[in-house]
């Protein structure tokens, strides 16, 4: 099967029908080489900037040094008035390069039950209904086979991914301090450039930033980040924006999507794997699923 054609069958069968199916049920329109910061000590690196442009780019890396965390997720569509949102979470392993979130969908969704996920950089395995896999299969997925790189189709930005996107910071500014969780934190807000953040990751890191670069209609994202005194990311907020009419740019038909990742449990072990390739399967010309 063709690249094209396998993405024309997953694209709606497996994840991107995600969330225009959720907002159609409820009446909307239809720095470094790693993929987030390297896992190798680097004391020197592990202190928040005074520049915060510099700062919010640091923090992929200086987050990756902790070696794992533990992620929770929301994710929030808004086209035609009608709004419709995804929640889920699970841990992210640094020096792997691998996670696991599990994402509870809305109804309405063209799924049932939760979307479960095994992610590494330009990859990910997907269990899901409404890809017509069996129970306990998975489908795999190159991101670029998906028209917005992974990176809310599945109802979720994954942390690897949305702290990647801030290596293309363009513009940054301190909003003020905050303590969330007995904890000091810097607010930053402004604009990042998917490209250009692709550019920064480098690889398979960068294939979904590239992808969503091309796809998403509004280049500059808006962003808030909170940093901790290390320089370490807690929470991001990135607000994406797509056309849910093919093409258009009429304000109507863009969707609205608000991806919320929050982080905590830093160097907390962590254990994720790929699915056991006897349970990894893929779909044929017409749509249903095969072994490999």
């Amino acid at each position: 099967m063709t690249t094209s054609r396998r993405a024309r069958l997953l694209a709606p069968a497996a994840v991107a029908a995600l969330l225009t199916a959720a907002l159609a049920g409820c009446g909307g329109a239809s720095g470094g080489s790693s993929d987030a910061g390297s896992a190798a000590p680097s004391p020197l690196a592990d202190k928040l900037a005074d520049d915060p442009v510099t700062a919010v780019r640091n923090a992929p890396d200086i987050t990756g040094h902790s070696g794992s965390v533990q992620a929770t997720t929301e994710l929030t569509t808004a086209a035609g008035g009608k709004k419709a949102s995804f929640s889920g979470g699970g841990p992210y392993d640094y020096a792997k390069r691998i996670g696991r979130l599990e994402v509870q969908v809305p109804p309405g969704a063209a799924t049932n039950g939760p979307v479960v996920e095994v992610y590494e950089p330009g990859l990910v395995f997907l269990q899901n209904s409404g890809a017509k896999v069996p129970a306990g299969k998975w489908v795999k997925l190159d991101v670029r086979q998906l028209a917005d790189g992974n990176l809310i189709s599945n109802g979720a930005t994954d942390p690897a991914t949305a702290g990647a996107a801030l290596r293309g910071v363009q513009q940054a500014s301190l909003v003020g301090d905050e303590t969330v969780d007995g904890v000091p934190l810097k607010h930053y807000k402004g604009t990042l450039d998917l490209a250009k953040a692709a550019d920064a990751a480098g690889g398979q890191a960068g294939y979904g930033l590239r992808m969503a670069a091309g796809t998403f209609t509004v280049k500059e994202v808006p962003f808030e980040a909170w940093l901790d005194a290390q320089g370490r990311l807690h929470k991001v907020v990135e607000d994406f924006t797509f056309a849910g009419v093919a093409g258009s740019k009429d304000a109507k038909d863009q969707v609205q999507v608000t991806s919320t990742v929050a982080l905590a449990g830093f160097g907390t072990a962590v254990s994720v794997a790929e699915p056991a390739a006897a349970d990894v399967v893929e779909l044929k010309d017409n749509g249903s699923p095969s072994p490999k």
